[in-house]
Protein backbone atom coordinates (compact mmCIF):
# COMPACT_ATOMS: atom_id res chain seq x y z
CA UNK A 1 0.00 0.00 0.00
CA UNK A 2 1.23 3.48 -0.87
CA UNK A 3 1.73 6.07 1.88
CA UNK A 4 1.33 9.68 0.77
CA UNK A 5 2.31 12.71 2.78
CA UNK A 6 0.69 16.10 2.50
CA UNK A 7 0.74 19.38 4.35
CA UNK A 8 -2.06 19.74 6.88
CA UNK A 9 -4.41 22.68 6.42
CA UNK A 10 -6.38 24.44 9.12
CA UNK A 11 -9.29 22.13 8.18
CA UNK A 12 -7.07 19.21 9.24
CA UNK A 13 -6.45 20.48 12.77
CA UNK A 14 -8.85 17.89 14.22
CA UNK A 15 -7.13 15.08 12.31
CA UNK A 16 -3.67 16.08 13.50
CA UNK A 17 -4.90 16.49 17.07
CA UNK A 18 -6.71 13.14 17.00
CA UNK A 19 -3.59 11.29 15.79
CA UNK A 20 -1.44 12.96 18.46
CA UNK A 21 -4.05 12.37 21.16
CA UNK A 22 -4.40 8.69 20.23
CA UNK A 23 -0.62 8.27 20.54
CA UNK A 24 -0.53 10.21 23.81
CA UNK A 25 -3.31 8.12 25.37
CA UNK A 26 -1.73 4.84 24.21
CA UNK A 27 1.61 5.85 25.70
CA UNK A 28 -0.08 6.90 28.93
CA UNK A 29 -1.94 3.57 29.16
CA UNK A 30 1.35 1.76 28.49
CA UNK A 31 2.94 3.53 31.45
CA UNK A 32 5.12 5.76 29.24
CA UNK A 33 3.41 9.16 29.26
CA UNK A 34 4.79 11.65 26.77
CA UNK A 35 2.38 14.44 25.92
CA UNK A 36 -0.38 15.79 28.09
CA UNK A 37 -3.77 15.99 26.41
CA UNK A 38 -3.58 19.79 26.64
CA UNK A 39 -0.36 19.75 24.58
CA UNK A 40 -2.00 18.00 21.64
CA UNK A 41 -5.45 19.57 21.79
CA UNK A 42 -6.86 21.34 18.76
CA UNK A 43 -6.41 24.66 20.50
CA UNK A 44 -2.76 24.08 21.34
CA UNK A 45 -1.71 22.96 17.84
CA UNK A 46 -3.97 25.12 15.65
CA UNK A 47 -1.41 27.92 15.24
CA UNK A 48 1.29 25.48 14.10
CA UNK A 49 -1.14 23.78 11.73
CA UNK A 50 -2.18 27.17 10.33
CA UNK A 51 1.51 28.06 9.87
CA UNK A 52 2.04 24.92 7.76
CA UNK A 53 4.25 23.03 10.21
CA UNK A 54 2.25 19.80 10.38
CA UNK A 55 2.08 17.11 7.73
CA UNK A 56 -0.20 14.09 7.49
CA UNK A 57 0.70 10.61 6.27
CA UNK A 58 -2.20 8.87 4.56
CA UNK A 59 -2.47 5.15 3.90
CA UNK A 60 -5.11 4.32 1.29
CA UNK A 61 -6.55 7.79 1.81
CA UNK A 62 -6.91 7.41 5.58
CA UNK A 63 -4.90 9.53 8.07
CA UNK A 64 -2.25 7.20 9.49
CA UNK A 65 0.30 9.54 11.09
CA UNK A 66 1.59 13.05 11.48
CA UNK A 67 4.83 14.96 11.89
CA UNK A 68 5.81 18.53 12.71
CA UNK A 69 8.50 19.86 10.35
CA UNK A 70 10.24 23.11 11.23
CA UNK A 71 13.22 25.11 10.02
CA UNK A 72 14.44 26.16 13.45
CA UNK A 73 14.34 24.88 16.99
CA UNK A 74 15.90 27.23 19.49
CA UNK A 75 14.35 25.41 22.46
CA UNK A 76 15.95 21.97 22.04
CA UNK A 77 18.82 22.94 19.71
CA UNK A 78 19.99 26.44 20.70
CA UNK A 79 23.66 25.50 20.41
CA UNK A 80 23.84 24.59 16.71
CA UNK A 81 23.57 26.48 13.44
CA UNK A 82 19.88 26.65 12.60
CA UNK A 83 20.51 27.36 8.92
CA UNK A 84 22.02 23.95 8.19
CA UNK A 85 19.30 21.88 9.86
CA UNK A 86 15.65 20.90 9.74
CA UNK A 87 13.89 19.72 12.89
CA UNK A 88 11.06 17.26 13.39
CA UNK A 89 8.77 16.90 16.37
CA UNK A 90 5.47 15.27 17.25
CA UNK A 91 5.94 12.20 15.09
CA UNK A 92 2.91 10.03 15.81
CA UNK A 93 1.22 7.07 14.14
CA UNK A 94 -2.28 5.72 14.70
CA UNK A 95 -2.20 2.34 16.46
CA UNK A 96 -3.94 0.66 13.51
CA UNK A 97 -0.93 1.57 11.35
CA UNK A 98 1.84 0.80 13.86
CA UNK A 99 4.71 -1.38 12.80
CA UNK A 100 7.19 1.07 11.36
CA UNK A 101 6.08 1.68 7.78
CA UNK A 102 4.32 4.97 8.46
CA UNK A 103 6.99 6.37 10.78
CA UNK A 104 9.72 5.37 8.30
CA UNK A 105 7.78 7.01 5.47
CA UNK A 106 7.45 10.22 7.49
CA UNK A 107 11.14 10.27 8.33
CA UNK A 108 12.15 9.48 4.73
CA UNK A 109 9.89 12.30 3.57
CA UNK A 110 11.57 14.66 6.07
CA UNK A 111 15.00 13.66 4.73
CA UNK A 112 13.82 14.35 1.17
CA UNK A 113 12.44 17.75 2.16
CA UNK A 114 15.71 18.56 3.92
CA UNK A 115 17.58 17.70 0.72
CA UNK A 116 15.33 19.96 -1.34
CA UNK A 117 16.03 22.80 1.09
CA UNK A 118 19.77 22.21 0.92
CA UNK A 119 19.98 21.47 4.65
CA UNK A 120 22.74 19.20 5.93
CA UNK A 121 21.04 17.69 8.99
CA UNK A 122 17.66 16.41 10.05
CA UNK A 123 17.45 16.66 13.83
CA UNK A 124 15.04 15.44 16.48
CA UNK A 125 14.87 14.76 20.17
CA UNK A 126 13.10 12.23 22.32
CA UNK A 127 12.76 11.36 25.97
CA UNK A 128 16.15 9.93 26.96
CA UNK A 129 14.48 7.19 29.02
CA UNK A 130 12.78 5.58 25.98
CA UNK A 131 15.28 3.01 24.63
CA UNK A 132 12.82 1.42 22.19
CA UNK A 133 12.04 4.76 20.57
CA UNK A 134 15.70 5.65 20.46
CA UNK A 135 16.38 2.32 18.73
CA UNK A 136 13.77 3.16 16.07
CA UNK A 137 15.62 6.37 15.23
CA UNK A 138 18.99 4.65 15.29
CA UNK A 139 17.78 1.87 12.95
CA UNK A 140 16.60 4.55 10.54
CA UNK A 141 20.09 6.04 10.53
CA UNK A 142 20.01 8.79 13.14
CA UNK A 143 23.16 9.23 15.22
CA UNK A 144 23.04 10.18 18.88
CA UNK A 145 24.28 13.75 19.15
CA UNK A 146 23.93 14.53 22.86
CA UNK A 147 21.66 14.55 25.87
CA UNK A 148 20.21 17.78 27.19
CA UNK A 149 18.03 19.00 30.02
CA UNK A 150 15.26 21.21 28.60
CA UNK A 151 12.99 22.47 31.35
CA UNK A 152 11.55 19.40 33.06
CA UNK A 153 12.54 17.14 30.15
CA UNK A 154 15.79 15.20 29.80
CA UNK A 155 16.10 14.44 26.11
CA UNK A 156 18.42 12.59 23.79
CA UNK A 157 19.15 14.60 20.68
CA UNK A 158 19.66 12.84 17.36
CA UNK A 159 20.86 13.96 13.96
CA UNK A 160 20.71 12.42 10.51
CA UNK A 161 23.31 13.51 7.98
CA UNK A 162 21.31 14.40 4.89
CA UNK A 163 23.01 13.29 1.69
CA UNK A 164 23.32 16.02 -0.94
CA UNK A 165 20.64 16.14 -3.60
CA UNK A 166 22.05 15.34 -7.00
CA UNK A 167 20.65 17.13 -10.01
CA UNK A 168 21.36 16.23 -13.60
Amino acid sequence: MYISIRQATIKDTAIVSDVLLEAALWLQQSGRPLWHESQVSRESISKDVANGLFFIAEWAGEPAGTIKFQLEDLLFWPDISQEESVFVHRLAVRRHYSGGKVSSALLAWAVEQSQKLGRHYLRLDCDASRPRLRAVYERFGFRHHSDKQVGACFVSRYEYKVPPQFTF
